[in-house]
């Protein structure tokens, strides 16, 4: 999707936000594990409060990733959390990222 299409699809708000950030700086978006409903939380941990939950069958960006609380979910163990939005993360246990390791920059 390019920069423009996104922005033409009006309505969405944050999410038109996120998705025009996404599309103008490369981002790659990935599916959340099947059958996951997954939490999103305010730092790169299991003792970070939860902000709000994705749905089954969702994709996020990745726009960076840390090392955080180690969590073992559907594509195995690991500590890399995945930067989905200014101040939201997920365990990248639950995300499908095609790698043990790091997919994305180090978040700053």
């Amino acid at each position: 999707m390019s920069v423009d299409q996104a922005q033409e699809a009006g309505g969405g708000g944050e999410e038109e936000a996120v998705t025009t950030l996404a599309a103008a700086t490369g981002v790659r978006y990935y599916s959340v594990a099947p059958g996951v409903r997954l939490n999103v939380r305010s730092g790169p941990g299991t003792s970070y409060d939860i902000t709000r939950t994705l749905p089954e069958g969702a994709k996020v960006p990745v726009y960076c990733q840390t090392p955080g609380t180690s969590v073992s979910g559907y594509y195995g163990t690991s500590n890399i959390w995945d930067n989905i939005s200014n101040g939201e993360f997920v365990a990248d246990a639950y995300v499908n990222t095609g790698s043990d390791g790091y997919v994305a920059d180090r978040c700053s």
